[in-house]
């Protein structure tokens, strides 16, 4: 209707448009051209009407209505609207559209326009006047004839078809207008040929008169038309014309014009042909070739039935094969040239023989070469060629068959393929029908191609042997084609089943070259009458051997056909040649198997036999197969009956047409079975039907066939014939699985027990037991096999074992059978389940004699000693199980025990815990479980123990398997199948033992999985333990009541599970805790109403949802219904297991557990005074494990409601936890940190724990004190300090507590320094936890933690920022730097806490009391800060802390004394007026330290602190101890440690200082004696060593009488080396004047440090020795032991260095030699002359690790033996001057054996010195 609707709309809008235009129209008259007649009289608004529906029609931008009416719809409703205005009024209608064609500058379309609505009008009925006609032809003619542009050519076409509309009723108008415009010999418009064609089309008999003169006038243009578009209209013309003449003669009798006959009308048209053929045809406009090539068909329809012209067309038939050559569409061609010569051979008037090579070639060149990629129709120009062809071989047989013959001969396998193709078509023709001579031709032909072997021939061959057979010519195959048809299919089966993956393309290729072989064997086998017996036979035998069974099909089709055809056709002398073959046979009889022996029966049976026979005896170089061999084949082959496009039912037709043949005894059984077995595959499809109930058929058919057999060996040689046939079907195969099932059948009912063994025993020794398939195969077959044949199958398996020669050490398997190197296991595994098989099968009272031995025995034996791989195991219990069934099968057991029970449950038990926990891979263990339940049914059953034992090893092997992943439904099946068996098995067990110690047992086994962290395992466990409280509940009921604790405990394992996040998991657990309060109140006689029935169904519908809150509120509510049943022990049980279950799961089912608690707790806390200690225990051992605060919040507030009721007992066992380290257990203490007095009272308390330690242990009088001081434990006091100080209220400074908490948590973290610091705490966690504390959970952490926390609160953050800065608490932590932090901690406190110096003064003193080592250390560690300070002197407390001090300082200790030490020197600092007052204990105790065999850091620290003390004391003050200072000082002064030289020279330095008058001539004396150490010490290794001893030589100075510099500081070591160079020299100088002697005795004890273990002090020791001896007197000089001095620098060398020696006379250069052994003999490498006028020996000293360096003059000096310089220089040695770095000092021995020194810059401190 909206359509509708718009259209209305449209036509309404067009009506008010045309009112409108006519409005404007009479405003605006047409203007009108002066040519135009004048115009008609008023028509009544006609033609304003027309014009203004045409103006509409030519709008672009037509209005588009709400509707959706767009232009094309009104263009279409103005012209309907004109065309039935026409209707009425033609005439005037027509007219107004003529004006408004007259109309100037119309538009194209607007005339296309008009002349459409024209041709609308004209067609309509109606008598238009005569003028309007007239005016339209003119018209219509003068635009058809205007100059033709692109808007041109459309107005011609309008206005040619309008013409051509005007023609059936005005044909005479426009006829003459059209002949007007032609003319001869002048080239008209092309339009005007083209009205022509379509008048002669529209007007058949009116335009006849016209067509000579058309044709004539036509042909006289064809010179003028040299435009291709002109030559088109000319040609396409002619064809109509052409057509239009074939109508006209067809249609003779209906004109009643003139009649013209076809020869007058070829003679009129060949003129055309000729040229279009000579002149048109070689244009090279390949559509003007189109065009002539079109045209000339039509035309050869007219000329080719004049036998004049005909051979006038013949002549120009080269001119169209030339055109092959070039770009026209072949097919084109090809339909003219199959025109001509199909009209030959019509006509009898073959074509010139001179042409026929010429067609040939062109023809076949088509054929065989490849197609252009232009030619678009080349499959349709195959099909011309073909029938041009067959034209040809009918007009010229022979010449045809001498070509093929000639092509054949070509090698190339296109020509040969095209040729065949060629002859396949020829030999097909069938109408006329082919002579016999051409088809002899042919097959001679083809022939000569037989041997070729490329597919595509040997394809083409095969097809025209085929064709051959359909056109009935049977016999001119028989022999050579029936032959080749033969070959072919056996070498194509071959190869395709004998192919190589690598070879696709041949496989293809053979496919096509079989495919085409079976469908000449079809068409040879329905066709061919007479078929000779040697192909009947191939094809039989072809279905014996060929693999290829895609072939069967057809084959056994093909035989069927030819089987009945040859029944058929010898029926009528059946009776004559029986009797004559008959009687011929029965006197000679040849000795052969069962088919030659002749069966008894009617006259078709004994023919078909007699068929049989004669062809054996005709073909005997083939063998017919025996009848066994062939129902063998056939009933194994229909095994897959849609195989093959269905070849169950060919070959079930094929046994039913051989039937008499193969088994007489059983063809009118088969006559029945056969049809019904036929019936069921035609019922089915290769998708409906079902193989297993296929093969029962199959081997019911084989049975009762059999059956008709009974007394004869025919099953017997039927089995031999199914064994024979094993190995010619591939593993897996349907068939090859019926086949095994067949042949167990058919040797159950074999009679000769013997025969029977040998085929077994056969069987056993081909099979392939590593393929699964030929294994499992040869299983069942002895299982069928011992239904009727059990002791043989026993004694066949019994001789294979021992022919196998079986043993435990070896078995020599692989040497019966190369081809398949048996394993051992796989052996094994095959025997087991052949046994089992055979107890399956075998009859009952012959299974329960032979079931424990062999069968259950061999079973046992072959398993245990084989290595027992996943195959081995799966057999094995599939052995056991198969055995444990046949037993139980057996309905009278009676007392039957089972021998082997014990045996087998030891061994399946031991496979499933082999196998993986994790992972499930294999059926094993569903297998094992199987097995099992199926044991525990037979007798002796298990006892208690084994059950238990049984359940928890199944329990635990399947229910930690991970749920397999939903698109692995192979995993998915093996899951589901071990679930299954354990639940069988479960319940199997507990059937057993169905009571409450059963069902305890049972819930333990379940516990650890109910609990598991996966939701799998949870699910699993919750599930099974339902499925057997289920049957627990149905089998006991109230009849024994559970134990006490029990049903808590049983609740308890459950609760959590109400609110798992497993759906299925809470519904199990509601079902398992409603079993157990159903039973529990039975049991107890307990109030159970149906309103807690209700209450409980709510909550399980609550439960199902996933809303977490409804499924809390619902557990919750359960609690409070189960609440009410429990008495006080079973509340206790009950927590006991929730607690218990808090952390073993997830978060959900720890929140459910603390639900039920509190739950119980808030309804029967009252009640539980006796429990308490039992309930907080339970929940404060399991408190570190929950994660969750929620969690942990919940069971805190369970502990302090019960705190709310028994508070003395919940404090004291909180005190008593063991790991308070454990964050789990803060929280608790978090609740008494919010109670601010409290927690000051706990944090007393808790100090006083901790001081406890260094204070003498109390014994306890009372309980309260045992409890007491059994809570001492340092970390979890600690901890809780950490706590308590962190979460106090941070308004309470705590400043009261400050002292005491900070000194406290000092000694505390002292004692953690020492041997002691083992904390009980961490003897627990070893108890506990397998490996050490966590890092940040220890003494030392703990400590310095709560002692920040202490100093923040202080609000200082300048004494924070100083203690991070100093890193105060880095030292403390480390145990090296421990007092170090516990020194820099005091002097910080002591500048910032003026407030609390009292008070810890007070308890350092006390700390210095103590008993504990290391909080005297720690004290008095605090106490060298304070000393330092006027603290303890303005506190009144020096005298007892120098009291405590030198106790400390006698004390074994070494840091005890150390800082003794320091403290008592610190006096200096912090109460120096003290000093003089205690000068005695201080000197005294200073001197102690220096004396005996003390450590270096207790002698370092006396120096030092007699350093400080002699600053503050004068000489007199030291009285009689300095000449004992200045000894012990000097006796440092070469010692090793760097750091006692470094105070030595201090001290000395200070002793210097204290020197005054009385002392002064004592301490020169010691300055006398320490002067040559100090002087080498200047260098000391050490710097700052070294600066000290220069600033004390210094010091020293003026004791020689010289004023020594002011000081040594700021000076650079240049300066200083200089100025000590010049001291020295200045010294020996003075020495030499004034004390010689002194000098003399200097130089020995300076010869003395040559031999010093330090290098830079021998070196020095040299310098200094060279200077001495350059200011000594030749008098002195004498008086040197110069041998003596030449040992010294050996002294000071390894016993393993070596010398390098070199002398300018010697002539080994450079030679080594052990340094002493040299030395000695030093003197008599020196020459009594040198020619270089110098005795010089030069000596360098090397390291032991560069005794194998040879050195170089790097490592010597030789600035004053120039000489020796040069010599060594021309060896090659680099010269380096003495002031190099690398240069050593050297020593020198002249010809008279003086020893002087020769400088360089010192050696290094690496061990090489210059000697």
């Amino acid at each position: 209707m909206r359509p509708l609707r718009r259209g209305m709309k449209a036509v309404e809008e067009l009506e008010e448009e045309m009112t409108e235009a006519a409005a404007d129209s009479n405003e605006d008259p047409l203007e009108e051209t002066e040519d135009l007649e004048p115009l008609e009289p008023d028509d009544g608004g006609t033609f304003q009407q027309v014009t203004n529906l045409l103006n509409i029609m030519d709008s672009g931008a037509a209005k588009t209505d709400a509707a959706g009416a767009g232009p094309d719809m009104r263009k279409t409703l103005a012209s309907v609207i004109i065309t039935e205005k026409a209707t009425s009024e033609p005439s005037v209608v027509m007219n107004a559209l003529i004006r408004c064609l007259q109309v100037p500058k119309i538009s194209t379309q607007r005339k296309v326009n008009i002349y459409n609505i024209l041709q609308e009008i004209i067609q309509q009925e109606g008598e238009l006047e005569e003028q309007g006609v007239q005016r339209l032809v003119a018209i219509a003619s003068k635009e058809m004839r205007e100059t033709l542009e692109a808007e041109g050519y459309v107005k011609a076409e309008v206005a040619s078809d309008t013409l051509a509309a005007l023609s059936r009723n005005h044909f005479s108008l426009v006829m003459y207008e059209l002949q007007h415009h032609l003319k001869p010999l002048n080239l008209t418009d092309e339009f005007v040929i083209i009205t022509l064609a379509k008048l002669a089309n529209g007007n058949v008999f009116e335009f006849m008169p016209y067509m000579g003169i058309t044709l004539a006038t036509i042909f006289t243009m064809l010179r003028l038309a040299n435009e291709a578009k002109m030559r088109q209209v000319i040609c396409s013309a002619t064809e109509t014309f052409c057509e239009t003449v074939q109508f006209y003669l067809r249609h003779l009798e209906d004109s009643v014009y003139p009649v013209m006959t076809e020869d007058q009308f070829a003679v009129k048209l060949f003129p055309l042909y000729r040229y279009f053929v000579t002149v048109w045809l070689r244009n090279q406009n390949p559509e003007v070739k189109l065009g002539v090539i079109k045209s000339l068909k039509p035309m050869l329809n007219l000329l080719l039935p004049n036998d004049d012209l005909r051979d006038q067309v013949y002549d120009y038939i080269p001119l169209l094969l030339a055109e092959y050559r070039g770009s026209l569409e072949a097919l084109f061609i090809t339909q003219v040239l199959r025109q001509i010569l199909e009209m030959s051979v019509t006509t009898n008037t073959p074509v010139p023989e001179m042409q026929l090579h010429t067609i040939f070639t062109e023809l076949h060149v088509q054929v065989c070469a490849k197609v252009p990629a232009q030619q678009q129709y080349s499959s349709q120009n195959l099909v011309e060629i073909v029938q041009c062809f067959i034209a040809l071989a009918r007009s010229y047989p022979k010449e045809l068959m001498k070509f093929f013959f000639s092509q054949i001969e070509m090698s190339k396998e296109a020509i040969r393929v095209g040729t065949l193709t060629l002859i396949r078509a020829v030999v097909s023709a069938d109408e006329p029908r082919m002579n016999i001579r051409t088809i002899s031709l042919a097959i001679r032909v083809v022939k000569n191609t037989l041997s070729d072997t490329r597919f595509k021939v040997r394809m083409a061959i095969l097809r025209i042997i085929g064709q051959l057979a359909l056109s009935g010519y049977q016999d001119r195959i028989k022999g050579w084609g029936l032959k080749y048809v033969s070959v072919q299919l056996t070498l194509s089966t071959y190869k395709l089943t004998n192919h190589r993956e690598s070879f696709y393309q041949r496989d293809l290729e053979e496919k096509m070259v079989h495919k085409v072989t079976m469908d000449t064997v079809r068409i040879i086998t329905s066709s061919v009458s007479g078929m000779t017996n040697e192909f009947w036979v191939r094809l039989l035998c072809y279905i014996m051997e060929t693999d290829y069974t895609e072939a069967l099909t057809p084959i056994c089709i093909s035989l069927t056909n030819l089987a009945e055809r040859q029944l058929h056709t010898k029926d009528a002398a059946a009776g004559v040649a029986s009797k004559s073959k008959h009687g011929s046979f029965l006197m000679s009889p040849p000795p052969a198997p069962c088919p030659r022996t002749p069966p008894c029966g009617d006259s078709a049976v004994l023919q078909v036999w007699l068929v049989w026979v004669s062809v054996s005896q005709q073909v005997p170089s083939v063998d017919l197969p025996a009848p066994q061999k062939l129902l063998a084949r056939l009933l194994v082959l229909m095994s897959s009956p849609y195989k093959g496009e269905g070849r169950g039912i060919a070959m079930l037709n094929l046994l039913r047409t051989l039937s008499q043949s193969i088994a007489p005894s059983m063809a009118d059984m088969w006559e029945v079975e056969i049809p019904l077995l036929v019936k069921y595959l035609e019922e089915h499809t290769e998708f409906t039907w079902n193989q297993k109930t296929w093969e029962d058929k199959l081997i019911q058919f084989l049975r009762n066939s059999l059956k008709k057999t009974r007394g004869s060996n025919w099953s017997l040689r039927l089995s031999k014939e199914l064994n024979n046939q094993i190995e010619s079907f591939n593993s897996p195969s349907l068939e090859k699985g019926f086949l095994y099932r067949a042949l167990g059948f058919t040797l159950a009912m074999g009679l000769e027990a013997d025969k029977v063994e040998v085929l077994l025993l056969e069987l056993l020794y081909k099979t392939d037991y590593s393929n699964d398939f030929d294994r499992e195969g040869v299983i069942l077959c002895f299982g069928l096999c011992a239904r009727g044949q059990v002791k043989t199958v026993l004694n066949v398996l019994h001789d294979f074992e021992e022919r196998i020669q079986e043993s435990e050490q070896s078995w020599q398997i692989g040497a019966w059978r190369k081809d398949h190197p048996w394993r051992r296991e796989t052996v094994k595994s095959a025997l087991m389940v052949i046994y089992s098989c055979v107890a399956s099968y075998c009859h009952p009272q012959m299974l329960l004699t032979h079931v424990d031995n062999p069968i259950t025995a061999k079973i046992i034996h072959h398993y245990s000693s084989s290595c027992q791989d996943i195959c081995l195991k799966m057999a094995f219990m599939k052995s056991v199980m198969q055995v444990t069934k046949a037993i139980k099968n057996i309905k009278d057991l009676e007392d039957f025990q089972f021998a082997q029970k014990m045996t087998l449950t030891g061994i399946i038990t031991a496979t499933i815990k082999e196998e993986p926990t994790d992972s499930l891979v294999s059926p094993v263990r569903t297998m094992a479980m199987e097995a099992l339940s199926h044991l525990s049914n037979l007798k002796p059953f298990y006892s208690m123990e084994e059950n238990n034992e049984l359940m928890d090893i199944s329990i635990h092997s399947v229910i930690s398997l991970q749920p397999p992943a939903e698109d692995n439904e192979s995993i998915q099946t093996l899951y589901a199948n071990a679930m299954h068996a354990l639940e069988q098995l479960m319940e199997g067990l507990m059937q057993r033992q169905l009571d409450p110690k059963g069902l305890q047992e049972m819930v333990h086994l379940l516990e650890k999985w109910i609990l598991s962290e996966k939701e799998g395992e949870r699910e699993k466990a919750t599930n099974l333990h339902l499925h057997l409280m289920q049957i627990y509940v149905q089998s006991i009921g109230v009849c024994i009541p559970l134990k006490l604790g029990q049903f808590g405990m049983l609740v308890g394992l459950m609760a959590p599970c109400t609110c798992d996040s497993h759906r299925r998991t809470r519904i199990a657990s509601m079902d398992v805790l409603s079993s157990l309060l159903d039973l529990h109140a039975s049991q107890t006689c307990s109030s159970w109403g149906p309103s807690k029935e209700l209450e409980l169904a709510k909550c399980k519908e609550d439960l199902q949802g996933p809303d977490v809150e409804k499924i809390f509120s619902a557990s919750s509510r359960i609690a409070k219904v189960a609440c009410v049943q429990f008495n006080c022990d079973e509340v206790v049980s009950l927590i006991q297991k929730l607690c218990e279950n808090i952390g073993a799961m997830d978060l959900q089912h720890d929140k459910a557990s603390v639900t039920w608690i509190g739950t119980f707790l808030q309804m029967r806390a009252k009640e539980l005074e006796d429990k308490v200690a039992e309930i907080l225990g339970a929940i404060l051992v399991h408190l570190p494990v929950v994660d969750h605060l929620e969690v942990r919040r919940c069971l805190i507030e369970g502990i302090l409601l019960l705190a709310h009721y028994h508070q003395e007992t919940v404090l004291t066992s909180l005190l008593r936890q063991p790991l308070p380290m454990e964050r789990h257990l803060t929280e608790v203490w978090l609740a008494v940190a919010e109670n601010v007095p409290f927690a000051r009272t706990m944090l007393h308390g808790l100090m006083g724990r901790l001081q406890s330690r260094f204070t003498p242990k109390a014994n306890a009088t009372s309980k309260a004190d045992i409890w007491r001081l059994a809570a001492v434990d340092p970390l979890m006091t600690l901890c809780t300090i950490h706590l308590l100080i962190q979460k106090i209220d941070v308004n309470d400074k705590l400043l009261d507590l400050f002292p005491d908490l900070i000194y406290t948590l000092l000694l505390q973290l002292s004692s953690s320094q020492g041997p002691e610091a083992m904390s009980p705490v961490l003897k627990t966690w070893r108890l506990v936890h397998a490996g050490m504390l966590p890092e940040e959970i220890n003494l030392q952490r703990i400590t310095i933690q709560s002692m920040q926390l202490l100093f923040r609160r202080l609000n200082s953050e300048q004494l924070v920022h100083t203690l991070e800065e100093q890193g105060v608490w880095a030292l403390l932590q480390s145990s090296s730097t421990f007092l170090q932090g516990v020194g820099l901690l005091a002097r910080l406190c002591m500048r910032s806490m003026e407030g609390y110096r009292q008070r810890l003064s007070e308890l350092v003193l006390r700390g210095m009391d103590s008993d504990v080592l290391s909080c005297r250390i720690s004290s008095t560690a605090v106490c060298v800060e304070f000393m330092s300070d006027p603290v303890l002197y303005q506190e009144k407390l020096l005298k007892p802390t120098v009291l405590l001090l030198e106790k400390g300082a006698d004390q074994e200790d070494e840091a005890l004394r150390v800082l003794s030490l320091r403290a008592l020197g610190n006096m200096a600092l912090g109460a120096p007026k003290k000093v003089r007052q205690y000068r005695k204990l201080l000197l005294e105790k200073c001197l102690d330290s220096l004396r005996g065999p003390v450590s270096t850091s207790v002698t370092s620290e006396g120096m030092e602190a007699l350093a400080k003390i002699l600053a503050e004391l004068r000489e007199g003050d030291v009285g009689s101890s300095f000449s004992v200072l200045c000894e012990q000082c000097r006796a440092f002064f070469d010692s090793e440690s760097e750091l006692l030289r470094l105070k030595a020279f201090v001290l000395f330095g200070r002793l210097a200082k204290v020197v005054g008058i009385s002392k002064k001539h004592f301490f020169k004396e010691e300055v006398k004696k320490a002067w040559i150490p100090l002087l080498l010490h200047c260098q000391d290794p050490c710097p700052d060593a070294a600066q000290a001893c220069v600033a004390t030589v210094f010091q020293c100075a003026h004791f020689w009488g010289w004023k020594a510099p002011e000081s040594s500081s700021g000076r650079s070591d240049s300066s200083t080396a200089d100025e000590m160079t010049v001291l020295q020299t200045t010294l020996c100088s003075i020495l030499t004047q004034k004390k010689p002697a002194v000098l003399y005795s200097f130089l020995l004890e300076t010869m003395t440090y040559v031999s010093s273990n330090l290098p830079r002090i021998r070196s020095a020791a040299c310098d200094l020795a060279g200077v001495i001896m350059k200011q000594m007197s030749a008098h002195h000089l004498k008086k040197l032991d110069f041998p003596a001095l030449r040992d010294w620098p050996a002294r000071g060398l390894p016993r393993k260095t070596t010398i390098w020696a070199w002398s300018p006379s010697v002539p080994q250069a450079f030679c080594p030699a052990p340094h002493h052994e040299y030395l000695r003999n030093a003197s008599s490498l020196i020459p009594s002359t040198d020619p270089h006028g110098a005795r010089v020996l030069w000596v360098i000293f090397v390291s032991p690790l560069e005794a194998s360096r040879r050195p170089r003059w790097g490592d010597v000096c030789a600035d004053t033996a120039p000489p020796a310089v040069s010599w060594l220089q021309t060896q090659g040695f680099p010269f380096l001057s003495p002031r190099e770095p690398r240069a050593v000092p050297m020593v020198a021995w002249g010809e008279q054996g003086a020893f002087h020194w020769l400088s360089g810059p010192r050696g290094g401190a690496d061990g090489r010195a210059g000697s």
